[in-house]
C-alpha cells in the first residue's frame, strides 16, 4: 500500500513521511480512527514506506503528497502483496464452522485476513471481517496466544535487516491477559522493531497501553461515513420509529421495537448503534453550527424537526448511554434489556433539553 493510494488523507500521510524522514520513529504508535477512512491502510502504507529501499521525495505534487514509497523495490513489493517476512499482522479472531479448538488465534487466519484486506482495499470495517470469515454471533478477540505469538517472533532477528513491524488491527479486542502479556514489549522492544496499534474506539483499551504509545489521529472522510444504501435506510427507518417512540413511551410498541433489535446478531446491534451515534452527531452539528446532515433519515418531518433535540445540555449525556450500550452488548448482555435500559436513558436526556 502507497501512500498515494489512500483518498482524502494527504495531510496525515505527508505528517507520517515527515516523522520517518526526520529520524523520529516512535516503536510504538496508536493510529485512531475508522478503518473505513484510511486507518490501517494508513499504517500499511507506513511500513512499506519505512523499509522502503528507495523513498521518493517530490517538489510538488498533483495529489499534495510530500513523499511515498517507490512501489518497485523488492521490500515494496512484497509489502504491496502484504507477503513480506518482517510485517506480523494481529487482528480479532474466534472459531468458525472450519476452525475450531480452544487454539484459535491470529495465526489461524492469516491467509484469510490477507485476503480480505486485498478484498476491502485494507478500508474493510470489523464487522465486514466478522462476515468474511462467518464467525455467526460469536465475540472475536486478540487473546494471549497472539500476545504469546509476538513475544515469541520479537525474540527473532529480522529476515531482511528491516524493521520488523507488528500491525495490532483492532486493540481494543485484546482481553486482559494478552494486553498485559504485551505490556513489557510495548514499553522495551528489541532493535528496529515497532507496533503500530490501529484503533477505532481508544475507550476500550487499556491505560497502561495507551501510555505506551504515541497518538496518530486519522481524520475522518466521507467515505468512512458510508455504509450500504440498503442497510442504511433499513437503520434510518428502525431509528425513526425508535426516536419518535421515546416521545410517547408506548411500552406495548416499544418492546416491539425491542424484539425486533434484538433479533438481529450482536454486530448488527452494534452497526445500528453506531449508526445512532453518527446520527446524533449529525443532529448536533446541524443544531449548533448548522452544519448540512450526511444522513438522510428518509422523512421530511423528521429532518427538519428531530435535530432541534440535540443540544449542549444532552449531547454528552447521549453519548454516554450509547457508549454503555456497545460496551454491554460487545460483553454479551441479554439485548432486550440492554436496549430498553438504553430506550428509557434515552427519552429523559432527550426530555432534558
Amino acid at each position: 500500500m502507497q501512500f498515494k493510494d489512500i483518498e482524502g488523507q494527504v495531510v496525515t500521510a505527508n505528517h507520517l513521511t515527515e516523522i520517518i524522514d526526520s529520524g523520529r520513529v516512535s516503536h510504538a504508535q496508536l493510529f485512531l480512527g475508522d478503518t473505513a477512512s484510511g486507518s490501517l491502510a494508513l499504517a500499511l502504507a507506513y511500513a512499506q514506506y519505512l523499509d522502503c529501499e528507495h523513498r521518493e521525495h517530490f517538489d510538488s505534487d498533483a495529489d499534495g503528497l510530500r513523499a511515498d514509497s517507490c512501489g518497485k523495490c523488492p521490500s515494496c513489493l512484497k509489502y504491496q502483496q502484504l507477503s513480506h517476512p518482517d510485517l506480523h499482522l494481529f487482528f480479532p479472531s474466534a472459531a468458525t464452522a472450519t476452525v475450531t479448538g480452544d487454539g484459535v488465534a491470529s495465526s489461524s487466519f492469516q491467509s484469510e485476513f490477507r485476503e480480505f484486506l486485498n478484498t476491502k482495499q485494507q478500508r474493510g470495517t470489523i464487522d465486514d471481517w466478522y462476515s468474511f470469515i462467518q464467525i455467526d454471533n460469536k465475540q472475536a478477540a486478540i487473546n494471549v496466544r497472539d500476545a504469546n505469538e509476538m513475544v515469541r517472533l520479537l525474540s527473532l532477528k529480522s529476515y531482511e535487516n528491516a524493521y520488523k513491524v507488528f500491525i495490532i488491527w483492532m486493540p481494543e479486542k485484546m482481553n486482559l491477559p494478552c494486553a498485559n502479556t504485551l505490556l513489557k514489549s510495548l514499553e522495551e522492544p528489541s532493535d528496529r522493531t515497532i507496533f503500530l496499534l490501529v484503533a477505532e474506539n481508544s475507550d476500550r483499551m487499556l491505560s497502561t497501553i495507551l501510555s505506551r504509545t504515541q497518538l496518530v489521529k486519522i481524520p475522518r472522510t466521507e467515505e468512512g461515513l458510508l455504509m450500504p444504501a440498503e442497510m442504511q435506510a433499513e437503520f434510518a427507518t428502525l431509528f425513526v420509529t425508535w426516536m419518535r417512540q421515546l416521545f410517547k413511551l408506548n411500552m406495548a410498541s416499544l418492546s416491539q421495537w425491542v424484539e425486533t433489535v434484538a433479533a438481529m446478531t450482536r454486530e448488527q446491534q452494534k452497526q445500528f448503534l453506531r449508526y445512532a451515534q453518527e446520527s446524533l452527531r449529525e443532529c448536533f452539528l446541524l443544531h449548533l453550527a448548522g452544519k448540512p446532515m450526511h444522513i438522510d433519515f428518509g422523512d421530511d418531518k423528521f429532518n427538519s424537526s428531530f435535530p432541534n433535540m440535540i443540544t449542549l445540555r444532552n449531547v454528552e449525556l447521549l453519548t454516554d448511554v450509547f457508549n454503555d450500550a456497545v460496551f454491554a452488548i460487545e460483553r454479551n448482555a441479554h439485548p432486550k434489556i440492554t436496549f430498553m435500559e438504553l430506550s428509557f436513558r434515552i427519552s429523559r436526556a432527550l426530555k432534558n433539553r
